[in-house]
């Protein structure tokens, strides 16, 4: 990760690129906003936006971005499926503090016995009493062990989790995959409380999580982030999880209109997203993010 000072010298010579521009960018959004149809963003400004966010996912799409970031978990690994369970468990209790949240996911790693794919295919009933304790905010031991017996039952029935989200994409969004994905996920016997910790954008959720880990398995470049292991699917259909920096930088940036993260607000930024770059609208996660976490923007 980039020294704070670093960071805050690459901002000023980068913003200084752009601020000149930025308050008649502005004015140029709100006009368009109030005159145009979705998506938001002004056709005469796509190229200043784009080389400012383009500029913003050299500078954080990098190596030294993985150590302190969520993503550092499944990159403990090289096996497909390590790889694949390591990024749905620790993308699904992503929430709160970083550090916290990158301690508990080698915590379920470790009650793993570092194979994640081996023990959710191996594992028992007395294996899992382990689980006992574990906890993050709301996700608890109860949670963990039908996590485990769900996704035996994904990779034992449905041919593993790329294949669920392959048969239900539809040719321009992976957000109705991600709904068939969770109705599959609770077709065994759960608990209702297990049931928030995945989102649905067919019942209106942003989804955050779930987009974060199709954007870890399915984009792929010469960065070494990103894993790209999802071969069937392409990066153009991805969608951009929407978190509270992410979702207030894209409006800032006359990206978003929507005052709330939620599943209209993640079409609307990809639509924006798309125009930018149709091949690889995701990688500017990278760009959103790190403006607001790094820089508050």
């Amino acid at each position: 990760m980039l020294l704070s000072a670093q960071i805050t010298s690459i901002y000023y010579i980068s913003t200084l690129k752009f601020c000149n521009q930025f308050s008649d960018l502005e004015e140029s959004f709100m006009e368009c906003k109030k005159n145009c149809s979705k998506p938001i963003i002004s056709k005469m400004n796509i190229p200043n936006i784009k080389e400012f966010l383009d500029d913003k996912v050299l500078q954080y799409n990098t190596g030294d971005f993985i150590e302190f970031d969520p993503i550092s978990i499944p990159h403990l690994y090289s096996k497909k499926q390590d790889i694949e369970i390591a990024s749905f468990l620790t993308a699904t209790i992503a929430w709160g503090n970083r550090k916290m949240i990158i301690r508990n996911a080698n915590r379920m790693m470790d009650l793993l016995d570092q194979s994640p794919f081996d023990f959710v295919m191996n594992h028992t009933n007395t294996d899992t009493k382990s689980f006992d304790g574990f906890v993050h905010r709301t996700f608890n031991a109860e949670d963990f062990r039908f996590f485990i017996h769900s996704l035996k039952n994904i990779y034992e029935n449905y041919g593993g989790m790329e294949s669920v989200f392959f048969n239900h994409k539809n040719k321009d969004s992976l957000q109705p995959a991600i709904h068939e994905f969770k109705n599959i996920f609770f077709s065994i016997e759960h608990s209702s409380r297990a049931k928030k910790h995945v989102g649905d954008p067919i019942s209106g959720s942003a989804a955050k999580r779930i987009n974060m880990m199709l954007r870890w398995l399915v984009r792929s470049d010469n960065k070494g982030v990103d894993f790209g292991i999802w071969k069937s699917i392409t990066p153009a259909i991805l969608s951009c999880p929407i978190d509270v920096h992410s979702g207030n930088v894209a409006r800032k940036l006359g990206l978003l209109d929507r005052s709330i993260n939620d599943a209209k607000a993640v079409k609307i930024l990809d639509d924006n997203l798309r125009i930018l770059d149709p091949n690889d609208p995701v990688k500017y996660d990278f760009a959103l993010f790190g403006l607001g976490v790094f820089e508050g923007f």
